[in-house]
């Protein structure tokens, strides 16, 4: 099941923004706690000094005005209650709050007519100090801090959001560069797509896109070279058909037509030889380009196969036609597209060689390689023309024997596909051409 196409951009956009968010929320977080225990610290240490203040004693105080009473409880948040040896107030900030007498000493929290307090307690030789404040007044306090700590964290975060949003953007921009060329192109344009300014996430990518746009490139010119020689080599075996096809409606004797006939014959003949290898040379190619899948074959049977194909041939001409070694091995690779390599070889071979002469195909294993070889008692090739005779539709100069020029160069597409290495030479043993093709063999058996 193939995944639903997303948005790189989008992705990381939402990712990086919600990262921020998050950031952003567990930083206020942290932020608030943390100042909010700095304020208790903060009220906590004034408690404590204006406690230590009042150590030394202080004077009894008058009655207040319920008028002061009630000024005095509206402007203060602390409570001051000093306390005798002998447990007798002794002064007291306000009137409006009382606290109990506190025999633990140092921090507590009190809790008075439904009001919490925290309360500070301080003990002197001659009287005891204790300082309250209103937890209420404290949490507005401490919150009021908190906040304007954390205010500039979260005024910072959609700031934070925009500038993660220009940078991705900007990032991006290069990828969406090389998409808009792409959408422009015409389909012949096969030009590299520039990769300045890219990311080196995404360069490996544009550089395997323009080593892909060369092979393409490549295949497209070749097709265009292969349609072009073929319709110059098609020219000459269909002209000719048209003239003998001429000769025979001319012919006035049986002599006459049956001569033209076996010349027309020919012709055809030719020219159905021409296309089966233009269409096998084209079949190779298409394989080649797409990557006909592989699988595992006996190199061997392939061999008795096109031995036992090219028999017939090889009687006809009373050729000598065998197998001289006969080692099993496995070859990965496309059957179809060996089979057309050993069949070209053993053709070729049939073909260019005496009446009566000799035609041995060999099987061996070389270490790790496993060798196919066929040699032959013919005329063999120059050595000055046996790299242009694996080019298509080259053909040696005085060459009679009927044939397209394409059987090697379909064995060294075949050969290359799969890479092997093609190899050309004298046959010591017959004194003709010996090809040899070596790829690496996946296994070897003895001989059966």
């Amino acid at each position: 099941m193939s995944r639903p196409p997303f948005s790189m951009r989008a992705r990381l956009l939402w990712l990086l923004l919600a990262a921020v968010v998050l950031a952003a929320i567990a930083q206020a977080i942290v932020a608030y706690s943390t100042a909010h225990v700095q304020a208790n610290g903060i009220f906590d240490y004034h408690m404590q000094q204006m406690a230590m203040s009042l150590r030394s004693g202080v004077a009894a105080s008058a009655p207040a005005s319920e008028g002061d009473i009630a000024e005095a409880g509206r402007r203060t948040d602390f409570v001051v209650q000093v306390w005798t040896s002998d447990g007798l107030l002794k002064y007291q900030s306000s009137n409006v709050t009382q606290l109990p007498e506190r025999s633990e000493l140092g921090f507590s929290d009190v809790n008075s007519d439904g009001v919490s307090y925290r309360v500070f307690s301080l003990r002197s030789p001659s009287q005891v100090v204790q300082v309250a404040q209103d937890m209420r007044a404290r949490d507005a306090m401490a919150r009021t801090l908190a906040w304007r700590t954390m205010t500039p964290i979260l005024a910072m975060a959609p700031l934070l959001m925009l500038i993660v949003w220009g940078v991705v953007s900007t990032s991006l921009a290069p990828v969406a560069r090389v998409r808009q060329q792409l959408a422009t192109r015409q389909p012949d344009e096969l030009d590299e797509v520039s990769e300045d300014g890219l990311p080196e996430e995404v360069r490996p990518l544009i550089h395997e896109l323009n080593l892909l746009f060369g092979r393409v490139r490549q295949s497209f010119e070749a097709q265009n070279r292969f349609v072009a020689d073929a319709a110059h080599e098609l020219r000459s075996p269909l002209a000719a058909l048209r003239l003998q096809l001429t000769s025979l409606e001319r012919a006035d004797d049986p002599a006459s037509r049956r001569q033209a006939t076996t010349r027309l014959s020919a012709g055809i003949e030719r020219a159905t030889r021409l296309v089966e290898q233009l269409l096998a040379m084209a079949r190779q190619q298409a394989l080649s380009a797409r990557g006909a899948p592989a699988s595992e074959f006996h190199l061997l049977e392939v061999v008795r196969g096109a031995i036992i194909d090219a028999a017939a041939a090889a009687r006809a001409r009373r050729i000598d036609l065998g197998l001289s070694r006969s080692d099993d091995v496995l070859v990965t690779g496309s059957p179809d597209a060996i089979r057309t390599l050993v069949g070209n070889l053993i053709d070729n071979a049939v073909k260019y060689t005496p009446e009566g002469g000799s035609v041995d195909a060999e099987v061996r294993v070389d270490g790790a390689r496993g060798v196919l070889s066929v040699e032959d008692s013919g005329p063999g090739i120059p050595e000055s023309e046996r790299e242009r005779v694996l080019d298509r539709f080259h053909r040696l100069a005085g060459d009679e024997t009927v044939g397209s020029g394409l059987g090697l160069a379909i064995v060294k597409a075949i050969a290359d596909a799969h890479g092997a290495a093609l190899t050309l030479a004298r046959s010591e043993r017959l004194g003709g051409l010996r090809v040899v093709v070596t790829f690496p063999a996946n296994e070897q058996r003895p001989p059966p």
